[in-house]
């Protein structure tokens, strides 16, 4: 039964990502939705996820991943923003809703807990919306931020937190001290790493030991900074933009497209898999748990509290931004609809399930955490409701807004690859002697040749190519099948070839991968 339960959790990643494109639902809120209703099925085995490996597990790569999506610029650019939301916004988060707790009934050491576990959102969702609907750039960036540099404000806090709820003993001066040591060493840890890890690169000139390079640095990091009780998450956030800004000349092409390939799928199936056994685990827990109405109304009370809290913050913060700024400040959401989708993408997620089931269940002294269970419900339930009636909606409200913008990005990638063959060309050219020796001749044949062939494709599918039989609303559909036509013949020759034992496989292999390198990028 065991093997049919994860034989379902993988199917059901594999078949609801196209359904929650086609139905215009994020794909988590479906997996989350799925986990939930197959921890109800009675036949099935129960899981048993042990939260203290889901963090390690979890956050390397996702993390890593959504470095190798933005770069330093970018967070440079929208650094306010950032910072208002993923370190502002997550402390005073965390302590409107300590407050809250403790109103309804929680001791001061079990609320500060609970505020620390539901102060940070999870971007996966709101990420997804953003990318498919087309959101500002910027917009998407200091969503992404704030999900990956919330995570390290959000964690350092709970460690402290439960310190002082398991030991009773922290001052002012230790948490100043911890907070201190999880910057400096995770900063430290992760740049380190990247260095290490660049130099390690630069060394392999084969494309598997780069990508296991690349797949090994992320839990290195968080685990070596974890062990100096430094920051994780900071250290693999150093260490993917590090190698971000600096590793790609260390990687050969092949290492950079193989790379390239197992990070998407790594954030893909790590993704997935987190929400459904999210899902699963809700219904596990809150099953074998016993609620009261007292609990419930802790549970109403701080899942309000974040909620609203998110909007009153941000709002007056865009305002005062930009009445203190003495130019226009494009590091903050550019006016009211976009200040309003950033407030409502404030769903909770991995984070907040993982610390909440991390929870110690007794005190140094032996005494049981007789808080822990509402707690655990409470920070479970914020994110079930967060994720299912905020994500739900933020679809929507994008569109009810008109947030989303028209950004023609294929002809931003039209401009910049047609000035890289340019660059090309012009040193090749400034480098070739009199006469150019054959070798420079057929460099500057081929680049000539693949920017005609270019332009050309760039003008038929502008409309711009000046030939009236070439126009056409469907030229960008007849050219697709075009090119797939012809590489189809490529394909043919050389699977043939290969078959019949006339060529080496890795010979066929080599071809095969220029053939397919070339119909992804030309859409044949």
């Amino acid at each position: 039964m065991a093997l049919l339960l994860v034989a379902l959790l993988i199917a059901g990643v594999v078949v609801l990502t196209p359904v929650a494109d086609r139905i215009s639902v994020p794909q988590p809120i479906l997996l989350l939705l799925y986990g939930l209703v197959l921890a109800l099925v009675p036949a099935l085995p129960e899981l048993s996820v042990d939260a203290d490996l889901v963090l390690p597990v979890v956050l390397p790569p996702l993390l890593f991943a959504a470095t190798q999506r933005t770069t330093v610029g970018q967070f440079r650019e929208q650094a306010r923003a950032v910072l208002l939301l993923a370190v502002g916004l997550t402390l005073a988060t965390a302590g409107v809703a300590a407050v809250v707790a403790h109103l309804a009934g929680l001791p001061w050491q079990a609320a500060a807990v609970l505020g620390a576990i539901v102060s940070p959102p999870d971007p996966v969702a709101a990420t997804a919306v953003a990318r498919r609907l087309r959101l500002p750039e910027g917009m998407v960036t200091v969503l992404e931020g704030e999900g990956m540099f919330n995570d390290a404000t959000a964690l350092v806090l709970y460690k402290v937190t439960v310190a002082v709820a398991v030991t009773g003993e922290l001052t002012a001066g230790g948490v100043a001290a911890e907070l201190l040591l999880a910057l400096v060493v995770g900063l430290a840890a992760g740049l380190l790493v990247g260095w290490l890890t660049k130099v390690a690169l630069a060394a392999l000139h084969d494309a598997a030991p780069e990508t296991t390079v690349t797949l090994a640095a992320p839990f290195v990091a968080y685990l070596g900074a974890e062990h100096l009780r430094g920051s994780g998450v900071l250290a693999v956030l150093a260490l993917g933009l590090y190698l971000r800004s600096y590793g790609h000349a260390a990687l050969t092409a092949r290492g950079w497209l193989l790379g390239r390939s197992v990070w998407d799928y790594a954030d893909f199936a790590v993704t997935g898999l987190v929400f459904v056994l999210v899902g699963f685990e809700l219904t596990t827990v809150i099953e074998h748990s016993s609620t009261d109405a007292s609990t419930v109304w802790l549970a109403v009370a701080v899942v309000s509290s974040v909620v609203l809290f998110r909007p009153l913050w941000v709002f007056p913060s865009v305002a005062l931004a930009r009445r203190t700024a003495r130019r226009r400040d494009r590091t903050l959401p550019y006016g009211w609809r976009e200040t309003a989708v950033v407030s409502w993408a404030g769903m909770r997620g991995i984070v907040t399930v993982a610390t909440a089931l991390a929870l110690p269940t007794a005190a140094d002294d032996g005494s049981p955490l007789e808080w822990r269970e509402s707690v655990v419900l409470v920070g479970l339930a914020c994110v079930l409701v967060t994720l299912v009636a905020q994500g739900l909606t933020l679809t929507g409200l994008v569109r009810r807004l008109g947030v989303g913008v028209e950004a023609d990005e294929r002809a931003e990638v039209a401009r910049l690859r047609r000035a890289a063959l340019t660059a090309a060309l012009d040193r090749l050219r400034d480098h070739a002697g009199e006469p150019a020796d054959a070798a420079c001749r057929a460099a500057i044949l081929q680049y000539e040749g693949r920017l005609e062939a270019q332009d050309v494709l760039d003008g038929l599918r502008s409309g711009s190519s000046g030939d009236d039989t070439d126009g056409g609303p469907d030229v960008d559909e007849r050219l697709t099948r075009t090119l797939a036509t012809a590489t189809a013949a490529e394909r043919d020759v050389v699977l043939t070839a290969r078959a019949r034992g006339e060529v080496s496989p890795g010979a066929a292999d080599e071809v095969l991968h220029e053939i397919e390198v070339r119909a992804a990028r030309t859409g044949g």
